[in-house]
């Protein structure tokens, strides 16, 4: 098995994945450490498994992508207000943002395909619904994997058995609609999640934790719920040695190690993280 073929496998199958995601300036423009993508692109450590980013991204991180034993590009396909945190967008409209023909001329791997329910308004959920099932079935068309990301709506606002409720039902509808893996929030009983979805969830950094070894904690303790994997963004990058993090992330997600020792290996020091 080459590389690509296994990376593909730990994504779509039973082995965990460790994806590293650049794709919040479709959303928030330049944050910390991503202000020259590019450059941010260049520090990612290549064994990791897929890096996430915009369709109009591929061409200018070309060089993350170009040995084929380097991760897989998975691309956004859809955007959605939802994710528009400075805006403060509250209705959670999703559009289509790039055709698969044109992202798969671009370079993409992988396709990723949000899908927002519960916004408040049951036609914009069916709308959001049928964007998700256009997409999908165009990447299937086209034998492109889709990771289906499941995003509650107001999640900073739920209490915690709210959003596990929410994340439960809502990954399995993304996975009935014919997601090949998901992406989604770590909930309280994230095994819930894990286990009553038939393809691979991949657990959320989402936002961004006081130490490096707290982001290993939380990888580690999604891993141990059941999941396929990890995608991890501003935990990934907003550090001092985005490599070293990246690859203690790999030992914690891939092997087995515990997030101290995996700190302690790669030495690990977050007296000068960003914040």
């Amino acid at each position: 098995m080459d590389g690509r073929q296994l990376r593909l496998s730990r994504l779509m199958s039973k082995g965990r994945a460790v994806v590293v995601a650049i794709d919040h300036g479709m959303f928030d423009g330049p944050i910390p450490g991503m202000e020259d993508l590019p450059a941010t692109a260049s520090k990612i450590n290549p064994q990791v498994d897929a890096v996430l980013l915009a369709p109009g991204m591929i061409r200018h991180c070309s060089e993350v992508f170009s040995d084929g034993r380097g991760p897989l590009a998975m691309v956004r396909l859809n955007f959605n207000t939802v994710y528009c945190f400075g805006w403060a967008y509250r209705e959670a409209h999703s559009v289509p943002a790039y055709d698969v023909e044109d992202a798969l001329r671009e370079g993409m791997d992988i396709a990723l395909v949000s899908l927002t329910l519960q916004t408040g308004s049951e036609q914009r959920d069916a709308a959001n619904v049928e964007i998700f099932c256009r997409l999908v079935n165009a990447c299937h068309r086209l034998g492109v994997p889709v990771v289906g990301e499941y995003f509650p709506t107001g999640h900073l606002e739920m209490a915690p058995h709210q959003l596990h409720e929410n994340v439960r039902m809502g990954c399995r509808i993304v996975a009935e609609l014919g997601a090949d893996a998901i992406k989604t929030f770590n909930t309280e009983h994230f095994q819930e999640v894990t286990s009553t979805c038939p393809v691979p969830v991949l657990g959320l950094g989402a936002e961004k934790l006081p130490t490096q070894e707290a982001a290993l904690a939380l990888a580690e303790s999604e891993v141990k719920a059941g999941a396929g994997g990890v995608v991890f963004g501003r935990n990934a990058i907003q550090v001092p040695h985005p490599d070293r993090f990246q690859a203690a992330l790999c030992d914690v997600v891939w092997h087995g190690i515990s997030a101290a020792e995996a700190a302690a290996r790669h030495n690990l020091v977050d007296a000068v993280s960003r914040a």
